[in-house]
C-alpha cells in the first residue's frame, strides 16, 4: 500500500497516542460525540461549553503520568527500558530517567528505543510499534527514516492518547487540551515540535493566589525545597510528607495545602506517596500553553507508517525467531521486533500478557514505579469568573504589560480543584481550565459529567460574587 492508513476491520485506521494502552477487552468504546453541557443546580453559574478528562479510570491509560514512590530507585526506569532478547523494546515517559512524567520524556524515549532497534535489526525486518502516542510516534518516525517497514497498533479510535486535543470550533476557539499540554522551560523537544509545525502557544503569567476573603500573598515553595534538600541527605528515602513534617512544615496550613495541590496537579502524586530522593518537580514560575491541535504532531511523526486504530494488543509472544502479537479482535500477526509504549498503568494491570513472562527485573520495576493521577476540566462562560479578580494595570501607564493568561491557586476552603488557568486574555473568550492531581484527581475521575461540573463550579467559589 502506498497510503499511510491501513484499515484493519471496521473502523480501523491510522493514528497515535502519547502512551497508547492495550487491553484484551473487546473493541474499545469509540470516542463519544459531543454531548450537551451539563447544567449546574442551585443557581450556580453555567458554562456554555464543558469538557473533562478521566484518565484515572480510562482502561487505556489507568493514570496520567508515572512518578517515583518513596523507597524506589530511579534505576527502576533504566531496568524497565532495557531491551528483552533484542526482541522487545520499551519506550514511554516511565522509561525516562531525565524527566519522567513529561511530554519531552515521551518523545525522548521513543527516539532512544528506535535507536536500540536499529542497532539490533537487520535489513528488511518488520517492526511493530504498540501505541501511537508521542513515544510511539517518535519511535516510528525514526524507524521509518531508517528504512524499516513499521506497523503501529493503537488501542484507541483516535490519536493523542494522554495528549488529547478536542477540536470543536462551535464550542472552543482553541482546542481543549484534556491531557498533557503545559510546558516548562526544560521541555525543549516539544517546544521544537510546536515551532516546526507552526502551532501557536502562549505564556502563562506569574501565579496568583486567592482565598474566599480575596487575594492573598503568594505561597513560597522554599520550605518544600528545603525539606527535600534535607531529606536527600538522609540514609533512607522517605515520603515527601514525612520530610516536610520533619522540617516543621504544617501540612494543614491552607497555603501549604494549596501549594501541595499544585504540585500534585503537576506530578500526579500526593506528598505521602512521592519520594524525597527523587521528588516531583515543583511548579515552574512560568508555563507555555500550546493553543493548537497537538494531534498534528503525532500525525506528522507517523507519516510513512501503517497504523491501525481500535486495535488493542492483548498478548506479546517472543522467542529467538521473532515476535507474535495477539490483537484483542482475535488476529495474530508476526514481526521481527516490537517497540512497546503502553502506559505504566496498563503494564501494571493484566490487560497485556507476555509469553514468556518479562524478566524479573522488569516486572519488579513495573511494580515499584507509581502511576500518578491528573485530571483536567475546561469550561467556557459568557463572562470570565476571574473578571473581577484580574490584576489591574496602572492608570495611564503605557509601559504596563498587556493582559496575559493567568494561573490561579485556591487557598483555604474545601475546593476539589485548586489550580486554575484563565485563558480569556489569549483566546478572547471566557475560558477557564482546572487541573487536579493525586487523590483528588482520582475522586474527580469517578464523578459523572454532571457531578464533575458541579464540583468544578464549587471550586470556583472564591472568584465568584457573594450572593
Amino acid at each position: 500500500m502506498t497510503r499511510r492508513t491501513l484499515l484493519i476491520g471496521a473502523g480501523a485506521g491510522v493514528l497515535g497516542v502519547i502512551l497508547a494502552s492495550c487491553t484484551p477487552e473487546p473493541a474499545p468504546t469509540p470516542t463519544p460525540s459531543r454531548t450537551p453541557t451539563p447544567t449546574p443546580t442551585g443557581g450556580a453559574i453555567s458554562p456554555t461549553a464543558f469538557a473533562r478528562s478521566a484518565w484515572t479510570s480510562d482502561p487505556f491509560s489507568l493514570g496520567a503520568a508515572s512518578y517515583t514512590p518513596a523507597g524506589t530507585q530511579q534505576s527502576a526506569r533504566e531496568t524497565l527500558a532495557a531491551p528483552v532478547d533484542d526482541r522487545l523494546f520499551f519506550a514511554g515517559e516511565a522509561t525516562d530517567t531525565e524527566a519522567p512524567g513529561t511530554i519531552d520524556a515521551a518523545l525522548r524515549s521513543g527516539d532512544r528505543a528506535a535507536d536500540d532497534v536499529i542497532r539490533a535489526a537487520g535489513d528488511g525486518e518488520r517492526i511493530a510499534v504498540i501505541g501511537a502516542g508521542l513515544a510511539g510516534a517518535a519511535a516510528t518516525s525514526r524507524l521509518v527514516a531508517a528504512g524499516y517497514e513499521v506497523m503501529v497498533f493503537e488501542a484507541r479510535d483516535r490519536v493523542g492518547g494522554r495528549v488529547q486535543s478536542v477540536v470543536d470550533e462551535e464550542q472552543w476557539p482553541v482546542p481543549a487540551q484534556l491531557g498533557g499540554w503545559l510546558l516548562a522551560s526544560a521541555d525543549t523537544e516539544m517546544a521544537a515540535q510546536l515551532t516546526r509545525l507552526d502551532i501557536r502557544s502562549t505564556t502563562l503569567g506569574t501565579p496568583l493566589w486567592r482565598s474566599a476573603d480575596g487575594d492573598v500573598d503568594p505561597v513560597s515553595s522554599d520550605p518544600v525545597q528545603a525539606a527535600i534538600t534535607a531529606g536527600q541527605q538522609q540514609p533512607a528515602d522517605v515520603a515527601l510528607a514525612d520530610a516536610l513534617t520533619d522540617a516543621g512544615v504544617d501540612l494543614d496550613d491552607p497555603g501549604v495545602v494549596a501549594l501541595l495541590a499544585a504540585i500534585a496537579a503537576s506530578s500526579g502524586s500526593d506528598v505521602d506517596e512521592a519520594s524525597t530522593w527523587f521528588p516531583p518537580t515543583l511548579p515552574p514560575g512560568e508555563f507555555t500553553a500550546p493553543l493548537g491541535d497537538l494531534a498534528t504532531i503525532v500525525d506528522d511523526l507517523l507519516d510513512g507508517a501503517k497504523v491501525s486504530l481500535t486495535s488493542p494488543v492483548s498478548r506479546v509472544a517472543y522467542d529467538e525467531a521473532g515476535v507474535s502479537l495477539g490483537i484483542a479482535t482475535g488476529e495474530s500477526l508476526s514481526f521481527d521486533r516490537v517497540v512497546i509504549t503502553v502506559p505504566l498503568g496498563v503494564l501494571q494491570g493484566e490487560g497485556l500478557q507476555f509469553a514468556p513472562a518479562l524478566p524479573f527485573g522488569q516486572r519488579g520495576a513495573i511494580a515499584e514505579l507509581g502511576m500518578g493521577r491528573i485530571e483536567t476540566v475546561w469550561m467556557r462562560f459568557e463572562e470570565s469568573p476571574f473578571a473581577a479578580t484580574a490584576p489591574e494595570e496602572p492608570d495611564g501607564d503605557a509601559s504596563a504589560d498587556p493582559a496575559v493568561p493567568t494561573v490561579w491557586h485556591v487557598v483555604g476552603g474545601d475546593a476539589l480543584i485548586r489550580t486554575w488557568f484563565d485563558l480569556t486574555p489569549e483566546t478572547g473568550e471566557s475560558i477557564v481550565v482546572g487541573i487536579v492531581g493525586g487523590e483528588a484527581a482520582g475522586e474527580f475521575a469517578e464523578l459523572d459529567d454532571q457531578q464533575a461540573l458541579e464540583a468544578a463550579i464549587a471550586s470556583l467559589a472564591p472568584f465568584l460574587p457573594t450572593p
